[in-house]
């Protein structure tokens, strides 16, 4: 079986809302890049069961031979056709950028590298090997930030419910990432799916999921959370971070001792 043939196999493995949408932007690259196309994968939700057929966007990582500003007004020119199909920009790189970043973007890689599809070309996630210390190192830091993105953000709410709702859906995202990066650290098996991912982690790490499971379910249904139980659901969301920044931090010290 040829590569190529092993592609459009998996281009047809793809859910129906995903497949057009996907295929559509295939053909165009392809139109559009000629031999500077490497590969293009589908990552994130668009291949797990947390994906909303109406309200999740589809994420690709394009591959490419050389970058180029030509190259990013070409696919700028397509924004608009991207859009209507839900299809978020595309992460674009070179091989040799993702071998120099995967000390820098472990915890994003060690996801694509779980959950990706390659439509066209070779895999570029398959041979990359992640250091531990750099995967806890990068954790440590997006938590702590985060810690410091939610007493901002809650400043700025001014109180409107709406806004700090906003501001803890795109944590619970964020959180499931992290997560599924300190299950690696303590080498255990990572679900690919939001809540399950949570649960994993809770009972690792110890810790309450009750506020991030209300929230990743809300986010899962595109549903908004009342407006009495915001105040709640922040303790409870800053409460994990700050544990998981903890923790994280302690793996470290370990490793030092």
């Amino acid at each position: 079986m040829t590569e190529n043939t092993e592609r459009k196999d998996a281009t047809l493995s793809l859910r129906e809302e995903v497949r057009g949408p996907v295929a559509f932007l295939l053909s165009r690259l392809k139109e559009d890049l000629g031999e500077n196309l490497s590969s293009l994968s589908v990552v994130g939700s668009a291949l797990t069961r947390d994906f909303h057929p109406k309200h999740s966007d589809i994420n690709t990582v394009l591959v490419v031979g050389r970058r180029s500003h030509e190259l990013l007004k070409r696919l700028a020119s397509r924004g608009r056709e991207m859009g209507r199909r839900r299809l978020r920009a595309p992460l674009v790189m070179t091989a040799e950028y993702i071998e120099r970043s995967a000390d820098v973007f472990g915890v994003e890689f060690l996801d694509f590298q779980l959950n990706h599809l390659v439509v066209h070309g070779s895999d570029p996630f398959a041979d990359l090997r992640f250091e531990k210390e750099d995967v806890r190192l990068q954790c440590e830091r997006e938590l702590k930030a985060a810690l410091i993105t939610l007493r901002q953000g809650y400043i700025r709410a001014l109180g409107k419910p709406r806004i700090v709702a906003g501001l803890l859906t795109a944590c619970a995202v964020e959180l499931a990432v992290l997560l599924r990066a300190m299950l690696w650290l303590n080498d255990v098996d990572r679900p690919r799916e939001a809540l399950p991912t949570l649960e994993a982690a809770a009972g690792k790490l110890g810790f309450d999921a009750e506020a991030v499971r209300r929230m990743m379910t809300l986010k899962l249904e595109h549903a908004q959370p009342q407006a009495d139980e915001i105040e709640t659901l922040f303790e409870g969301i800053y409460q994990v971070v700050d544990h998981l920044s903890r923790t994280v931090d302690a793996f470290g010290k370990v490793g030092d001792a």
